[in-house]
This record gives C-alpha cells, sequence and structure tokens, in this order.
C-alpha cells in the first residue's frame, strides 16, 4: 500500500469544509443569526441590519477555497505551498465561522483540516508547486556512481 500523503488529504477536508462556508454564509444573509445570542443579544447588530458576519464569512470561504484548489495566479506561489501559513489561517477562518449561527460545520471542518495540516507538517510533508503531484524522489548519489 502507498504511503498517506497528509496534505492531500487536509486539502480535500478544507476545501469541503470552504464550499459549505460559503453555502452557510449565503443562508445567513436570508436567515441572521448570531450563535451565542442564546447568551447575550448585544452581538446582533453584527448579523443584521447589516450583514458585516456573513460578508467576512463568504470572503473567507472564497479565500479558502482558492487557496486549497488552487487558482491558477497562486499555484506554485510560496503562499500556496506554505503549510505555516494554512496553520495559522485555518483557525481564523474556524472562529469567524463558528460565530455564525450555520457556520458551525464548517468550523470543525476547518479544526480537522488544520489538525491535519500540523500532522503533515511535523512529518516533513511539503505542498508540491504543482497542486496534486507527489514531490520527487531525491536520487540515490551511490546508484549514480555505479552507472
Amino acid at each position: 500500500m502507498g504511503k498517506l500523503i497528509k496534505n492531500h488529504l487536509a486539502r480535500l477536508i478544507v476545501m469541503t469544509a470552504a464550499i459549505y462556508h460559503i453555502a452557510a454564509s449565503l443562508h445567513g444573509f436570508f436567515w441572521p443569526k448570531f450563535f451565542f445570542d442564546f447568551l447575550t443579544k448585544n452581538f446582533d447588530p453584527s448579523v443584521k441590519p447589516v450583514p458585516i458576519l456573513q460578508t467576512i464569512n463568504l470572503i473567507f470561504g472564497f479565500i479558502n477555497l482558492a487557496w486549497e484548489w488552487p487558482l491558477e495566479f497562486l499555484a506554485g506561489t510560496a503562499i500556496h505551498r506554505s503549510l505555516e501559513l494554512r496553520i495559522l489561517l485555518l483557525p481564523l477562518s474556524s472562529l469567524t465561522a463558528v460565530l455564525l449561527y450555520q457556520g458551525t460545520n464548517p468550523a470543525m471542518y476547518y479544526l480537522i483540516g488544520c489538525g491535519i495540516y500540523l500532522w503533515a507538517y511535523t512529518e516533513g510533508e511539503v505542498v508540491c508547486a504543482k497542486p496534486w503531484t507527489l514531490p520527487r524522489r531525491p536520487s540515490c548519489p551511490k546508484h549514480m556512481e555505479q552507472t
């Protein structure tokens, strides 16, 4: 069997969360609700009458989707290949998602994806410049000398 490529697994989970995040924020435009409104009504102005939180969630959803797919102008850049930046941005995306009532599920998916990215980072995985490819193995110097 092959080796599990954790950054590809995390990428699929985060793309799923991003699509769900976009759908949840669009849903929030029609039925605005702050998640913690059962504790206090002080944060209701963030969702109605002006949809500030929904717009922030929509932007984060599109950013995460464009980053994980990736778009042509992002593919191969240092931002696209950075696992560290993903590990920093995904909890922030999760925080914005959990504040919106409809976004609690993508918040959990983002945290799971972030955990898998952290696992990949600790094992020394790299994100290749060309999306969805495997890193090349270094050639063996001993084998090169024998030929």
